[in-house]
């Protein structure tokens, strides 16, 4: 029989907010996988548990040396325990990588469900929450991060990203320019802990709040796309556009690929655009 891998979510901020689920399977673990295991401590204290069996480290830096270790554990009859720093494993965080392992060995995977930043701040944002998407962790280089954010400029669900304090007012006017000065948006601050704080309105307004300073762990949540039709963009403007994109550092096809998903058009009609316009410049 094999044994049983368990993806466990911790608190994001309040400590009170562990589910009852996660000290039975923390003490009941035989092998228990923490992302820091000075923090871990510091959980268990809190819930007044001592795990009976062996915690090992797996973090970022360890996760691939470590996975296939886990694996013969797992292989072997171990219920192993995965824990991150705060919310759900595998979302910004470890994990994926030992589940993607644990499946292919077709050993069960569960889960004891948790707090998570991600629907935390989308459901206090004030946006629409019928259909969101995560787009976790923006790059850091200021070229890369335009080139993603144009890559869900026309999206109309509802975007969900992480972020460094440091880094928010420089994404925050990133995103203004792309998205938009007057799109709506919602930073969470500290969500949980004693100085939680959401601040919501439009990015250009946020980036300028931002730029004074802010501290503690950041969750942003950005308004999708507004409804547009394809009639409001002629070939000129389609020709444009790709035009942006591909100085931007984007390769043609995928300039294209974002042109037409933006304007709600095959991209078939976006390339015939841009090879007319060729053909016409000689």
């Amino acid at each position: 029989m094999t044994g049983t891998l368990v993806l466990a979510g911790t608190p994001i901020g309040d400590l009170a907010d562990a589910p009852p689920r996660l000290a039975e399977e923390l003490a009941g673990a035989d092998v228990v996988a923490a992302e820091d295991t000075r923090r871990l401590r510091r959980l268990t204290q809190a819930l007044g548990v001592t795990p009976k069996g062996r915690v090992v480290s797996y973090f970022e830096g360890n996760e691939s040396a470590r996975t296939p270790e886990l694996v013969q554990e797992l292989l072997g009859g171990a219920r192993v325990l995965l824990v991150t720093d705060a919310g759900m494993p595998s979302v910004s965080d470890p994990g994926y990588r030992l589940v993607a392992a644990a499946v292919e060995q077709d050993i069960r995977v569960t889960a004891v469900p948790g707090p998570s930043a991600v629907l935390t701040a989308l459901a206090l944002s004030g946006l629409p929450v019928d259909r969101f998407c995560f787009e976790g962790f923006l790059p850091r280089k200021a070229g890369e991060r335009l080139s993603r954010l144009r890559e869900v400029a026309g999206e109309r669900r509802t975007l969900v990203y992480f972020e460094a304090p440091h880094r928010l007012d420089d994404t925050l006017a990133a995103m203004a320019e792309v998205f938009g000065a007057d799109r709506r948006a919602a930073v969470c601050r500290e969500l949980t802990k004693t100085y939680e704080e959401v601040r919501r309105g439009p990015l250009a307004e946020l980036a300028r709040w931002a730029a004074e300073g802010v501290r503690g762990e950041i969750t942003v949540v950005v308004e999708g796309a507004p409804e547009t039709g394809p009639e409001e963009l002629d070939a000129e403007e389609l020709v444009r556009r790709v035009r942006v994109r591909e100085e931007a550092g984007e390769r043609r096809k995928e300039a294209i690929a974002a042109v037409a998903a933006e304007a709600g058009l095959p991209k078939r009609v976006v390339f015939d655009a841009v090879v007319a316009a060729k053909r016409a410049a000689g």
